[in-house]
């Protein structure tokens, strides 16, 4: 080899790395999300399937990506904070994955992207103008529809004998509780039950509330999407059976907390759908306002006959057969 080769060689490789750090880096992205509990474990499958659904989309967290987590505890004020201290990071998108959480987002900020989970009703919580057209930085997946509540109680009918008082355990500092109450009593007037409304603002209220159902002979108890209830869906589990009451659940999520049954949502796939609508943002460019609001499309049914059993019930067999799962 000539000389003159040889140097060009040698030249040309000592620029390669020169040439290779000069290329553009993506940049990368960072996520707010703004839960309801106090920590990842008690958000347990939830906090799993959102950092999971971002993982199937390409996203290396300390790699190309990053999720700032804040957990208020259900504290109402913390919601607040936290969703300051978030905006004030900067954030590419917010996350909120409870009422609470989305609306003090909302509340936050009117540029940054904002992607609610889990939100019941988005409309009526001032989110979104339409379900359609969101409109403004929000939107998201919703969760609930006032044909729920009737499905639960019609299974609740079916399961235990002579039903005829259900209790409704909600957190009254939710903005969406007064539909809850609305939409039970309209399903349980429908299917001639009678259903009285216990609040719980806290955890400490809960006992106090099974309480009153138990001295109110109460025979079954439903509960409907808040942070709250999630947060204590295991004691609530617990006290149902020790007050020989049939607690219908909303998810997967509470009945694996000792529900007797669940009827809902599928709530990792709306985990999932959340992190698809964060990247057509981040990576499309798309508006809030261009993505509609979406509506769960699966929906799954439990049944625990062990807890069934214990509350001394049998499970007709065309309600087995029709569950996702049952549990012996």
């Amino acid at each position: 080899m000539r000389r003159r080769e040889f140097i060009t060689l040698i030249g040309g490789a000592a620029a390669w790395p020169l040439t290779a750090q000069a290329q553009p880096q993506a940049r990368s992205r960072r996520v707010g999300v703004l839960w309801h509990a106090a920590s990842a474990e008690e958000e347990g499958p939830l906090f799993t399937g959102l950092v999971e659904g971002f993982k199937k989309l390409g996203y290396v967290e300390g790699r190309n990506f990053t999720l700032e987590h804040r957990f208020p505890n259900e504290i109402p004020e913390r919601f607040k904070i936290m969703a300051a201290e978030l905006v004030s990071l900067n954030v590419d998108a917010l996350v909120g994955a409870a009422v609470q959480a989305a609306v003090a987002l909302k509340e936050a900020t009117k540029t940054i992207p904002i992607i609610f989970m889990f939100m019941p009703d988005p409309v009526g919580s001032k989110l979104v103008e339409s379900l359609a057209k969101p409109g403004g930085n929000a939107t998201g997946v919703t969760n609930f529809g006032p044909e729920l509540i009737g499905k639960r109680l019609q299974l609740l009918n079916e399961i235990v004998p002579g039903l005829s008082r259900v209790a409704l355990l909600v957190n009254p500092n939710s903005q969406i509780s007064h539909r809850y109450i609305e939409f039970t009593q309209t399903a349980a007037a429908a299917r001639g039950l009678i259903s009285r409304t216990f609040e719980v603002r806290s955890l400490d209220d809960l006992e106090p509330a099974f309480a009153a159902m138990a001295g109110s002979g109460m025979q079954a108890v439903t509960i409907n999407p808040d942070g709250l209830i999630y947060q204590g869906k295991a004691v609530i589990a617990k006290m149902a059976i020790a007050r020989g009451m049939a607690l219908a659940a909303y998810s997967r999520e509470t009945f694996d907390a000792g529900a007797m049954m669940s009827y809902g949502p599928d709530n990792i796939a709306a985990c999932h759908r959340a992190a698809v609508l964060v990247d057509k943002i981040l990576k499309e460019g798309v508006r809030p306002s261009e993505l509609p609001v979406e509506q769960p499309t699966k929906f799954q049914y439990f049944i625990n006959l062990r807890v069934t059993k214990a509350l001394g019930f049998d499970v007709p067999p065309h309600l087995q057969q029709l569950a996702d799962e049952v549990i012996e």
